[in-house]
């Protein structure tokens, strides 16, 4: 689960002055502005000294884009000028396909992290109204969702609204598009956009549009301030208008959408394939095909409300299209209100100038009148496609489809939602599909989007104020030329698994198809792909084995391209510079990341298909799974955030007591390299968030703890100790990277929980071994008094408890959340403590100048484990209260006698052996148990396998007997 910042802001702030007639003290350095006051226009000045809502003094947005998906973070700080407490409203749009996948506050000092919870029926209270936390509201707009939050923030204090959100561009007319709203409703002392952008193809065409505000430029050029700058195949577009440049574009704070455009090279064949720690993406984008046939059936709304500007844009953009069509196609027109109209009754027909100036006439003689027919002008548009097709003069593969169009709700014949959807599907009968486009905001938007998906097209929204016309002509412009049909794309069945949508009915010109999945087996050294479609009258076939460890290592490299291209981004003065380093530290895993956001969208698709309670309810429990994973604010899930308590005089309510812990020595990583600091900075926005909530004591400890020798580290190397034997048992985990291995389970006991996910990396020169594994991150998760976790990675720790704060792993640092406490010793090791009675130390093992085969790691060691049950289990956890002996098995024939442990009634065979631990500096000897402790461990490796790094499932419980 990710935090880190992000403030898209909008932030609309209806200012509330507790005392009225109070005296407005007005002081230009109160607002920060990073100029001089004297180049501050009167009018300018004017605008400011009238503010009596919280004025907002910097506003950062940085973007990260590797490979189309797209990480935002947000930064908003405001501030509150007068004694009284005032009201500010955190108001930020973002585009509607995104996530918001964390939002944070800090008020007063303090921080007020949010939370994803699952959505349930709202329960009344006395009063009629449900009580509930604080929420944000993601209320729906046309291109955007509008995310809201109102907090009251104490007199002369300020108040830094987080904000994050991912995306995954859509490729529409052969380009990506990324949109940032920067609508603040007033002017920002400090206003920052950062955009980076790095693929594994080569990016191409890259613009930026002018400010996309309603206003139409004399010439088209950047807006005021933009640099563009790249470095191999890495841009970086930054936007930073000060606050008199602001005011030479508006006053308001709207100062509009900043627009990037680009695509980028393709490769003939089966497309791009990128691997990453145990997921795998599929781009693919075919280019230079024959255009396929089409038969199109409009479906035109003419009833009353559609008078005015909406028929008149709607004809214009009809009269366009009949233009574009191409010979070979064929098509109709069917209107509809009270009555419905056909052009051309019982027949499609083909393109030829007359037809052309005869449907221009049909559309010419349109009059909005009557109401809404959406039922009957369905059957009717369906009734006409299916005739045709079952005729002689559609082509065997030419594509076919119905656009249809409607600005309102259903009110004349059937009007039941359910009814008409089950008459379409009876009507399509799954030969053709169904694109639905709404206008304005009285459409019945579910209704189109379930009509769209369940007969495989898309649905698109027109805003009541947009151009009608060039939206209407764009959308048919992205369907307007398909290329493939039938388009099913295959991989080797047993190294696959989760895989998103693979078969899809069309592939339009300048679009793209986006496939992602997790490997099962990646020891394999290929992945073989077949991509089977139609194009008109051929069939096509591509087939190719992509070399999977070849591409991880090339989806490595160009993810540390993008990382280093936002580092560098993140060395600029300010309070949110250490944006670019919490973004890189997400963008590491951005395949998995990808693969559950599609995953997310596609059972929300198959809830809407569902025909079936039982069907539909699969869906939400998978989706809903997925989006509490990967913390995403989706319908099926709500962001739920506690409000600060603000005093009557303005003042914040005093916090209750904290204690701090003490950090705990060991020795520094030594083993494979020089150890090596981390890449947060000590002046990351990790850093100055953790010293802004109070907690964080940051001078070593000179206190110790004392380490059992039962650990999981290295590659990974397990020790279990068995003080009653006086015994020391090893053995080796072969597990694949992407893997989350369960090391203790004792959830439904005393509600602890550790789970550590592996990386790969290649083995040295003359291992025996094709690859290594290693902890990458260790989870910690305790459900008792309160649900809370830790989660460590070799660079920084994520404390989620009563609050949520990212420490980074580079300095000293100690923190007491009550449920949890972390002490950090900077470079050398995490010591976790779970009340008092049980505690987990974590060795950090970095690099300076890593070798090829190298991995920055991590090892897990137990402390202290008397709070434990004697029911825990997992890898470690099973042998906590466990006693063993040894035994020798007589010599026999040519058999030399050997040693057998015996282990909960078993007889597991046993080397000695030697291992090394504590990084390196002490040496234990060991009898080791082969094959992935075979007999040692219950049941068999597969058994410890979690699903997610949150899984508190109590996993393999029995016994394997001899």
């Amino acid at each position: 689960m990710l935090l880190l910042l992000r403030t898209l802001l909008v932030c609309a702030i209806p200012g509330a002055l507790a005392q009225l007639g109070e005296e407005l003290d007005f002081d230009l350095a109160d607002f920060d502005l990073g100029i001089s006051p004297r180049r501050v226009p009167r009018q300018v000045k004017t605008l400011l000294s009238k503010e009596i809502k919280p004025h907002i003094t910097e506003l950062a947005i940085k973007t990260t884009i590797i490979s189309r998906y797209a990480f935002t973070a947000v930064h908003c700080a405001m501030l509150n000028r007068h004694s009284a407490a005032s009201e500010g409203v955190f108001h930020f749009q973002i585009p509607a396909g995104a996530y918001v996948s964390n939002f944070t506050m800090i008020i007063g000092g303090r921080v007020y992290q949010s939370e994803v919870r699952p959505k349930v029926k709202r329960v009344k209270q006395d009063n009629g109204k449900p009580k509930h936390k604080e929420s944000g509201d993601a209320s729906s707009e046309p291109e955007v969702e509008v995310f809201k939050m109102a907090v009251s923030i104490p007199g002369r204090n300020r108040a830094v609204f987080l904000l994050s959100y991912e995306e995954l561009l859509q490729r529409r007319l052969g380009r990506y598009e990324h949109v940032t709203s920067l609508k603040p409703l007033q002017l920002v002392s400090r206003l920052s956009l950062d955009v980076t952008i790095a693929d594994h193809s080569l990016i191409r065409d890259l613009e930026v549009l002018p400010l996309r505000n309603g206003k139409t430029p004399a010439r088209p050029e950047l807006p005021i301030t933009t640099a563009i700058r790249h470095e191999k195949n890495a841009w970086r577009i930054t936007f930073s208008p000060n606050i008199v440049q602001q005011a030479k574009i508006t006053t308001n704070g709207l100062l509009g959408d900043f627009v990037i455009r680009y695509d980028v090279q393709r490769d003939l064949g089966i497309g791009d394939i990128q691997v990453l720690n145990g997921h795998f993406v599929h781009y693919f984008a075919p280019k230079d095909l024959p255009v396929v046939p089409k038969n199109v059936v409009f479906v035109i709304d003419t009833s009353a409300s559609m008078v005015g500007t909406k028929i008149r844009q709607t004809k214009d953009a009809l009269l366009t299209i009949l233009k574009d069509l191409r010979p070979g196609d064929s098509f109709n027109f069917v209107s509809f209100s009270n009555r419905i109209k056909v052009w051309q009754p019982s027949r499609l027909v083909p393109v030829t100038p007359l037809n052309i100036r005869d449907a221009k006439k049909f559309v010419y003689m349109l009059v909005p009148t009557g109401g809404t027919n959406i039922d009957g002008a369905i059957q009717t548009g369906s009734s006409l496609l299916r005739d045709f097709l079952s005729g002689p003069d559609a082509g065997p593969n030419s594509v076919s489809l119905v656009i249809f169009l409607t600005d309102g709700r259903p009110t004349v014949g059937q009007t039941l939602s359910t009814a008409i959807l089950g008459n379409t599907r009876s009507a399509v009968q799954d030969k053709f599909c169904i694109f639905t486009i709404g206008i304005g905001n009285d459409v019945d938007y579910r209704l189109l989007e379930r009509m769209a998906l369940e007969n495989c097209g898309m649905m698109r929204r027109i805003n009541e104020e947009a151009d009608a016309s060039a939206m209407l002509k764009g959308f048919y412009d992205e369907i307007g030329t398909p290329l493939l049909s039938d388009i099913r794309i295959n991989y080797t069945d047993d190294s696959v698994q989760y895989v998103t949508q693979r078969l899809f009915t069309n592939y339009f010109n300048g679009s793209e198809i986006v496939i992602a999945g997790k490997l099962t087996n990646q020891s394999a050294e290929s992945l073989h792909v077949q991509v089977t479609a139609s194009n008109n009258d051929r069939s096509i076939i591509l087939e190719t084995d992509v070399p999977l460890r070849r591409r991880q290592m090339e989806t490595e490299k160009h993810v540390r391209e993008a990382t280093a291209a936002m580092a560098a981004g993140a060395k600029a003065p300010g309070s949110a510079q250490g944006l670019g380093v919490a973004l890189g530290s997400i963008a590491e895993d951005f395949v998995e990341r990808l693969w559950g956001f599609l995953s997310v969208k596609e059972g929300l698709r198959a809830r809407l298909r569902s025909q079936t309670s039982k069907e539909r309810e699969d869906h939400i429990h998978q989706a809903t799974n997925l989006s509490l994973t990967y913390h995403f604010l989706t319908p099926l899930t709500n962001l739920v955030v506690e409000k600060p308590e603000v005093l009557a005089d303005g003042s914040m309510a005093p916090a209750p007591g904290e204690t701090v812990s003490a950090a705990n020595e060991l020795p520094r990583d030594t083993e494979d390299g020089d150890s090596e600091t981390s890449n947060l900075t000590p002046g990351s926005q990790t850093s100055s968030l953790s010293n802004s909530v109070g907690k964080v004591q940051r001078r070593p400890a000179k206190k110790s703890i004392t380490v059992s020798k039962t650990s999981a580290d290295g590659d990974p190397h397990f020790v279990v100790e068995f003080p009653l034997s006086k015994l020391t048992v090893c053995f080796n985990i072969n597990g694949e990277p992407g893997h989350v291995l369960r090391l203790v389970s004792d959830h439904k006991f005393s509600g602890v929980t550790v789970n550590g996910k592996l990386i790969g990396a290649p083995a040295p020169p003359g291992s025996h071994k094709q690859q290594r594994t290693y902890f990458s991150s260790i989870i910690i998760v305790v459900d008792r008094p309160r649900r809370a976790y830790i989660e460590v990675t070799p660079k920084k720790v994520i404390l989620d408890g009563r609050d949520r704060m990212v420490l980074p792993c580079h300095s000293t640092a100690a923190v007491d959340s009550g449920v949890l406490s972390v002490s950090i010793v900077g470079k050398s090791n995490v010591t976790v403590t779970v009340g008092g009675n049980v505690s987990f130390v974590i060795l950090l093992h970095q690099y300076k100048n890593p070798a090829p085969y190298q991995r920055d790691h991590l090892g897990f060691y137990i402390g202290n484990s008397k709070g434990l049950s004697r029911n825990c289990h997992g890898l470690l956890g099973q042998f906590l209260y466990e006693d063993v002996g040894l035994a020798q098995l007589p010599a026999g024939g040519d058999v030399k006698p050997s040693q057998v442990l015996k282990v909960k009634g078993r007889s597991v065979p046993v080397v000695q052996k030697s291992r090394r631990i504590y990084s390196g500096t002490q040496s234990v000897d060991c009898w080791f148990a082969r094959n992935n402790a075979a007999k040692l461990i219950d049941g068999l490796y597969e058994d410890y396998l979690a699903p997610h790094m949150f899984d508190t499932g109590d996993g393999l419980q029995g016994t394997n007997n001899a």
